[in-house]
């Protein structure tokens, strides 16, 4: 067998299993697992991922990387079939991709740089993904990550507007931001750009680039510059993802967040003033640890009343190490019920915010023949699209999964 990567988690690590697979290349009989430590059910699935890899290829051997090998190396070094464990560091250096490397994880607290990789294409995917910064100054009560991703540190301009040219040059019309924290992007480089600044030198320098995303923003952090470019910038797609958590005063102050409900409404308000129409996001934990009913009831009518479409919404999940495990747990059948609640109420708001698009042309950035994502990110079904290309379609329906549209 030839090399295979399985990557579990965040954009972050799409973006990093591609430099593995470049680090990696020549290698044979290798699966790597890029693991992911956000919640148990994450943890649980790679190591499930293991298991059923060693039982299909008892011969090959197993190298395991990413945040939960990072946080505990040991336990992922018992499991069957693994030969090596790398950290986060490590897993991005080309010699630890060297036969007869041998596991290497080293204090990720200790890190201080974002080292530039140049990764020109991202398997089976239609846009691409350009890390912008790595790791994590805060510290909420819910998150591990922060010990499996080391201190906030930001890539220089040079550095994404290099990567950005070349999956242009590659073929890719629309790219994706991303990191741990993007909004905490740039205090660690000289002058302090910020995440505004820096997006539009990279829109300048990069005119070729016909979209661009971001990744999770925190609702509190939007610098005034990229205010500026959500309200003028028509290469900045009409879409933001926020990292809410609940809207709930309490909950947040437990969970050690930085925005109130009032800000992040505001954030919202603001945003559709500035950019009609804009699509939004949104990820939120059912059950928190001393979440009431009367708290919960606080986050849903928020994302009833603020009419939030698209929905990343999971139970709270203990990660032992964290100060709201050791809090007043809600029982899991409660946490479970409000997820699917919440998840319901984003189903129904998905529902309204598709039906405004009936009778309108879009612009769809196709990721199959059958499918792809308009500007404000609506799943959008096709017929016969160019995989890869963006072209006009016409809205002819649409219902709580998406816009079905024609050619024009």
């Amino acid at each position: 067998m030839s090399l295979e990567i399985l990557t579990f988690g965040c954009r972050l690590n799409t973006y990093e299993s591609e430099v593995m697979r470049g680090h990696a290349l020549g290698l044979t009989d290798t699966i790597v697992v890029n693991t992911c430590a956000v919640t148990l059910e994450a943890e649980r699935q790679a190591r499930q991922a293991i298991r059923k890899a060693h039982r299909a290829n008892p011969e090959a051997r197993i190298v395991v990387t990413g945040c939960a090998a990072q946080i505990n190396p040991d336990r992922w070094a018992k499991l069957p079939g693994v030969t090596r464990v790398l950290g986060n560091e490590e897993k991005l250096k080309a010699e630890h991709w060297q036969d007869g490397a041998g596991s290497a994880v080293s204090d990720i607290m200790a890190a201080r740089e974002n080292a530039a990789h140049l990764v020109t294409e991202f398997a089976g995917r239609a846009r691409a993904f350009v890390q912008v910064q790595q790791g994590c100054d805060h510290r909420c009560t819910f998150c591990i990550i922060p010990f499996g991703r080391g201190p906030n540190r930001s890539a220089p301009l040079g550095a994404i507007v290099d990567q950005a040219r070349s999956l242009v040059a590659s073929g890719y019309r629309e790219l994706v931001l991303t990191g741990v924290d993007v909004t905490s992007y740039g205090p660690d480089l000289p002058g302090s750009p910020s995440l505004g600044q820096t997006i539009r030198r990279l829109l300048a320098l990069v005119p070729e680039l016909p979209r661009l995303r971001l990744s999770s923003l925190d609702p509190n952090a939007i610098d005034e510059d990229l205010w500026r470019l959500i309200a003028d910038e028509p290469r900045l797609m009409p879409h933001l993802h926020l990292s809410l958590q609940a809207a709930n005063d309490m909950i947040l102050k437990r969970m050690k967040r930085r925005h109130s409900r009032d800000e992040a409404w505001a954030t919202i308000e603001r945003a559709r003033a500035l950019r009609p129409g804009l699509g939004f996001g949104a990820d939120l934990i059912a059950g928190f640890p001393t979440e009431t009913d009367e708290m919960f009831e606080d986050t849903l009518a928020f994302i009833r009343d603020a009419r939030i479409p698209y929905l990343h919404v999971f139970p709270y999940s203990e990660r032992p190490g964290t100060p709201a495990a050791k809090m007043p747990s809600v029982d899991m059948k409660l946490r479970r019920e409000r997820a699917k609640l919440l998840r319901e109420q984003g189903e129904r708001n998905a529902m309204d915010f598709h039906q405004g698009f009936v009778g309108q042309t879009i612009q769809v950035l196709a990721e199959t023949e059958t499918g792809g994502h308009s500007e404000h990110f609506c799943p959008t079904r096709l017929v016969g699209a160019e995989i890869g290309k963006i072209a006009s379609w016409s809205v002819t329906a649409a219902d709580a999964s998406g816009l079905i549209a024609s050619p024009l």
